[in-house]
């Protein structure tokens, strides 16, 4: 988990620099079979998208057509599962034929406008046609042809009595940036290779093609090496608790540590190939030198600490004290050692292994959060400063550093870390992965180092959505409103060396893959949006409808989203006469929102909130739910008055 730091968002976006609408409306004749504008719901909004009069009506039969069919089998057999498993009729790949229903076109001579993931999708009233110039753009252009589909192409089963029309259209598509990332932190809790799987057929779902798999951390070591037995053996398991993580009582000595798991060399083979096949990289994470308690407990001698033989993968229990702000003052040493041969050796070990399990051009080796306390007192560590001529102790992790980077490139991969490693000084070939805010991957960019923006402002996904009464208690909260104002490129940044942004999901609050689900959804459309769609496409208003629509379809595919945008936030504060005032205002308009302190439930028929509200002399409870017209759409919320108190402290 990133700390979050009190750092003023340096970018802000005005209302009127977003385009009005979505698509150019197109006046339909034929109202009985015209599908309205406004149920176009593609996200992320394309670049050009044309409305079309009339409909393509879906044929009992169905065949597909695809130009060097090998290259696209993939989208092929996706799009025809898809149609399969919902509609229920029969789906046929043929090599020729006088009029195939869908025909997926890879383009002879290049279209510089597409470049590499781009499509072309058009909809006419007997037949779909996409082209592209590459494979994965032919992937994307599907994406968004399923998108154009009623929802009830989401169902897991035979849907009856659908009318399978989609309406014509003429879309032109491509990315803004290359890489366009989630993180799925693995580490402080597992999650099958199943679930990975999942993870990744949501993702694609929103044109996402890099998965950040962060492998290794205080939690978990979670990535078979061999050679290294000890670090699934001992760095993969520890005590299953329940609760608030952070807050849990250290294990005892009788606790059984069963609770865990990895991934052998086998299991990442497989998902490295699943996400091939659907155009997504995985970029592995190992996580030092600080966050590396698993490793140590599974190998003291990678510490400076006499002490890390007793030391155990961590719980849950409070290893760290923030108090004071980052970097955190440790209550283990959870760092590898800067000063130990034996460190070196080891991570070359890991590498090796990694690199060649892993295509991906980079390896993310962290460099976030070490802790100093332990360094600063190290004997080891102030030989090696006076030996190396180190000043201060962020130059000692500068020299752990560049040592790692040389390791990285020794295996023909490239390095990345958090945007820490600029302290102290760092190689000029390394590249940033910025979370610390915009600032540090604007100066990155500017010192012509590749940068991927994940700030925290907008990006950390494993923040709360809604008010904390509804959400596990996380010490930061981000609204989908303020994900949406997300820019890669931000105002100062020299965008030749922007070469992606993502958003972030840690997991120590997070024990399932549905709450996985939930967290991602639907903030990470915002962010699907912000790093795929030209910036002046942009609308929030577009999108709430869009999103809307969506949260339709992830109900039909039995995925877990957050409802956070039909529940109010909740302000208090103090009149001039000290009375407690409550402030409720919704996220998104069209909403009303009515309330009782009397501790029954509310419905529409009970008092509506126009202004803020002094709670009754004796009432203990605020009940809250939101309507849109005559239906609920918000989660009941209680709150009670002493919460409430507190709050306005």
């Amino acid at each position: 988990m990133k700390k979050l730091f009190l750092i003023i968002s340096c970018c802000f976006f005005a209302a009127n620099s977003y385009a009005q609408t979505l698509v150019n409306e197109t006046e339909i004749g034929d109202a009985e079979t015209a599908i309205s504008t406004a149920s176009i719901a593609i996200i992320p909004v394309p670049v050009s998208l044309m409305k079309k009069a009339g409909t393509f009506t879906l044929p009992e039969n169905i065949s597909i057509q695809a130009s060097k069919s090998e290259d696209l089998k993939q989208s092929v057999a996706f799009l025809s599962e898809r149609i399969e498993r919902a509609t229920g009729r029969f789906v046929s790949s043929v090599t020729s034929a006088n009029h195939p229903t869908i025909k997926l076109i890879l383009n002879t001579q290049n279209d510089v406008l597409l470049g590499l993931e781009g499509y072309k999708l058009n909809v006419n009233p007997t037949q779909i046609v996409i082209t592209a110039n590459k494979p994965a753009g032919i992937f994307w252009g599907v994406q968004s042809l399923i998108q154009l589909f009623p929802v009830e192409i989401e169902s897991k089963e035979v849907v009856a009595n659908v009318k399978w029309k989609l309406p014509c259209v003429d879309v032109v598509d491509y990315p803004k940036l290359g890489w366009r990332g989630l993180m799925f932190d693995v580490a402080r809790h597992f999650f099958t290779k199943d679930e990975v799987k999942q993870f990744i057929d949501n993702m694609v779902r929103y044109k996402f093609n890099l998965l950040h798999f962060h492998l290794t951390d205080d939690e978990g070591w979670r990535i078979e090496i061999k050679g290294l037995p000890k670090l699934t053996e001992v760095g993969a398991w520890s005590v299953q608790k329940t609760g608030t993580f952070g807050d849990f009582t250290p294990p005892t000595a009788d606790e059984p540590r069963t609770y865990g798991g990895f991934y052998t060399q086998e299991d990442i083979k497989e998902l490295v190939q699943y996400a091939q096949e659907r155009f997504v990289n995985i970029m592995p994470e190992i996580d030092v030198p600080g966050h590396s308690l698993a490793a140590i407990a599974s190998y003291p001698d990678l510490s400076c600490t006499p002490d890390a033989a007793n030391y155990k993968v961590r719980s849950g229990e409070k290893i760290m004290d923030w108090s004071r702000g980052a970097p955190p003052t440790a209550l283990v040493d959870n760092t590898l050692c800067p000063a130990n041969e034996k460190v070196y050796v080891f991570l070359d070990s890991v590498i090796t292994q990694v690199a060649k399990l892993f295509p991906f051009e980079y390896i993310h080796m962290g460099g976030d959060e070490a802790p100093h306390n332990f360094w600063e007192k190290n004997d080891q560590v102030k030989a090696l400063m006076l030996r190396e001529g180190l000043k201060t102790i962020p130059q000692v992790q500068a020299y752990f550093e560049k040592r790692l980077e040389q390791i990285v490139i020794s295996k023909g991969k490239k390095f990345m870390g958090w945007d820490e490693i600029l302290e102290g000084g760092v190689s000029p070939t390394a590249s940033v992965m910025s979370w610390r805010g915009l600032k540090y991957g604007i100066e990155a960019s500017k010192e012509k180092h590749n940068v991927v923006m994940s700030p925290t402002d907008f990006a950390y996904l494993d923040y709360m959505q809604a008010d904390v009464i509804t959400e596990p208690r996380v010490y930061a909260s981000l609204r989908l409103n303020k994900t949406y104002q997300f820019n890669p490129i931000p105002a100062g940044a020299d965008p030749k060396y922007i070469i992606g942004a993502q958003a972030n999901l840690w997991t120590e609050q997070i024990f399932t893959f549905r709450q996985v689900q939930y967290m991602l959804w639907p903030r990470a459309f915002a962010i699907s949006e912000s790093i795929w769609s030209p910036i002046e496409k942009k609308n929030w208003t577009s999108f709430i409808d869009r999103t809307e629509q969506h949260f339709k379809r992830l109900d039909l595919a039995e995925v877990k989203y957050s409802p956070a945008i039909y529940d109010p936030i909740i302000a208090v504060k103090r009149s001039s006469d000290k009375q407690l005032m409550i402030e409720l205002t919704p996220e998104i308009d069209g909403l009303d929102i009515y309330y009782s302190f009397d501790n029954s439930t509310p419905d529409r028929f009970y008092p509506k909130y126009t202004a803020a509200l002094i709670p009754p002399k004796d009432a203990s409870m605020l009940r809250v739910i939101t309507y849109k017209g005559k239906q609920p759409v918000g989660r009941l919320i209680s709150m009670p008055i002493a919460d409430l108190q507190k709050r306005s402290k």
